[in-house]
């Protein structure tokens, strides 16, 4: 995706975006199960290593944009994954609410119309552009009917206790490894 050249996200104003500490004490909801999904996403040694190398190259990501809503699934459990790739490899996170920031979700819609995230955008040392990820990892996507059948022919009431549990199962688990392993392959083709 090629992305305006006059982009609303300068130095400065990515330098006003939240630490993902920030973030956590900004939102007004989810804050537990933004915990969780922290604590429970683990980078194995591997992705350590190749996220550290990647930011520390001549083309590296140094900083990584997110927009998100705390009220999202997808940036539930995508943000908390970032936060802790940013945090393994050196690179800076700076975290943005969608909604009150329209002008940068204008650059990087997916599929050039759906304000989906979490958008992460990543830039090198210089504040290019190198790339963007948008909102869930392509086994989400083929994996969502899994999650849809919890609220099959169910009042929502009736249907929340199991979408909970689903979001601290092995279906939920592999979608935040799917990401770390999309969002490695990405800067691995872009920053190389």
């Amino acid at each position: 995706m090629e992305v305006q050249r006059d982009s609303v996200v300068t130095p400065e104003r990515f330098a006003q975006g939240l630490t993902y500490e920030q973030w956590m004490a900004a939102i007004d909801r989810n804050q537990e199960a933004f915990r969780e999904n922290y604590e429970t996403t683990e980078l194995s040694e591997e992705d350590v290593r190749a996220f550290r190398e990647l930011v520390a190259g001549p083309n590296g990501p140094t900083r990584c944009l997110a927009l998100g809503e705390a009220w999202c699934p997808d940036v539930v459990r995508g943000l908390p994954v970032m936060a802790r790739i940013a945090e393994a490899s050196g690179m800076e996170l700076r975290v943005f609410f969608r909604d009150q920031n329209k002008d940068i979700m204008a650059e990087f819609l997916n599929q050039g119309e759906h304000e989906s995230i979490p958008t992460f955008v990543f830039y090198a040392r210089d504040h290019r552009y190198l790339c963007n990820w948008i909102e869930r990892p392509a086994l989400a996507n083929e994996e969502m009917h899994l999650m849809r059948q919890i609220f099959e022919n169910r009042p929502r009431e009736e249907a929340l206790a199991d979408y909970l549990a689903f979001q601290k199962g092995p279906v939920w688990a592999g979608w935040r490894r799917e990401t770390v392993r999309e969002i490695r392959e990405l800067l691995t083709k872009h920053c190389s």
